[in-house]
């Protein structure tokens, strides 16, 4: 019998497994993908999510600062010595008065807004620019005040001592003001207030794990022009965008 024309028949199972594996393979890069989206989209959404933002934070702790009203970090006591004189009828006298005094550096926090804090998102630097450094006092310690005088004819006669008395008290208000309006401390009662604005919001940053560096200036010494910068991304503030 001649074989010559009957086709030997062909092996299909080889193929067959090939197509099957390349499927597999297909499906399982597919789930790898899936995979990785779906973490990714995770990660983003703990990061929209838990990811301290440093202009949230900031504001709370402007709202915080608002609610105090006043705050005073610095005060100093001052001694002013005034001499008074009058004289008539050819007579003189003098009163000496020697007065202690307490003056407090105040700052008005309620007049803080948010365009006086600015956020820098590129140099991770937070500046606050607070209102003008205010002087609330003297407070006048009047068991303290001691007075001294000459006497003579016009103290005896007259109301010279307590016309004296009276114009020593208030200059001795004005000078202990003077006093306290001094280039020295005047700068420590700025840089004194200034440390207490920048812990107020340095701890909250830190505590969110921000690394910020926070600035505070005084209206007087920049303008208050500042805005806000919510242009950033969570990531770029915060320093890990690509």
């Amino acid at each position: 019998m001649d074989d010559r024309g009957v086709t030997p028949p062909v092996d299909t199972r080889s193929g067959g497994f090939g197509l099957f594996m390349a499927k597999a393979a297909g499906v399982l890069v597919l789930l790898v993908l899936a995979g990785l989206i779906a973490a990714w989209g995770v990660q983003r959404y703990v990061a929209d999510r838990l990811t301290p933002d440093p202009t949230t934070i900031a504001r709370a702790s402007l709202e915080g600062l608002r609610e105090q009203n006043r705050l005073s970090a610095f005060a100093a006591r001052y001694v002013a010595v005034v001499t008074s004189r009058q004289s008539q009828l050819g007579f003189s006298t003098e009163r000496t008065l020697i007065m202690p005094g307490m003056v407090r550096y105040e700052v008005d926090l309620g007049k803080l807004r948010q365009q006086d804090v600015r956020w820098d998102a590129g140099d991770h630097v937070l500046t606050v620019t607070l209102p003008p450094l205010e002087i609330d006092g003297p407070q006048v310690d009047m068991a303290a005040i001691r007075e001294y005088g000459s006497g003579g004819v016009l103290t005896t006669f007259t109301d010279a001592e307590q016309r004296l008395d009276a114009a020593n008290r208030t200059a001795g208000q004005v000078e202990l003001m003077r006093q306290a309006r001094g280039p020295a401390p005047m700068k420590l009662a700025r840089d004194a207030t200034r440390r207490a604005v920048e812990r107020s919001f340095a701890m909250p940053l830190r505590a969110a794990g921000v690394d910020a560096t926070v600035k505070v200036r005084y209206a007087d010494e920049a303008g208050d022009d500042e805005r806000w910068d919510t242009t950033r991304t969570v990531q770029e503030v915060l320093g890990n965008g690509g």
